[in-house]
């Protein structure tokens, strides 16, 4: 099992970015798949996670992140928008068999490598 995270880069504050995650040896459509983030010298949080069809965002992304699917391509995306400096970090995607609004990086089974976003002011 590989998920491979993609799509991170520099942007200006107020920019957009989508990152992906791709999996191989596993379907995405039979897991809940999150993304989370790490800052330097902080823990790895949240950020959303799509889970049989339903997407949920930590308080920090809602209106300006967006999750999604393509189960032909396997892949999940996540959409962020009006970017901000706070936004910086490490975006980690992961694929967790539990169902809901999984938060806890410890239900997650799969993990990918990690690509940085860097939001400059």
């Amino acid at each position: 099992v590989q998920l491979q995270a993609s799509g991170g880069g520099l942007v200006q504050a107020g920019g957009s970015l989508r990152v992906s995650c791709a999996a191989s040896g596993l379907t995405f459509s039979n897991y809940g798949v999150g993304w989370f983030r790490q800052a330097p010298g902080k823990e790895r949080e949240f950020v959303a996670v799509i889970n049989r069809g339903a997407a949920y965002y930590a308080d920090s992304g809602k209106g300006r992140f967006t999750i999604s699917r393509d189960n032909a391509k396997n892949t999940v995306y996540l959409q962020m928008n009006s970017l901000e400096p706070e936004d910086t970090a490490v975006y980690y995607c992961a694929a967790t068999t539990r169902w809901g609004m999984v938060r806890s990086r410890l239900e997650y089974n799969y993990w990918g490598q990690g690509t940085l976003v860097t939001v400059s002011s």
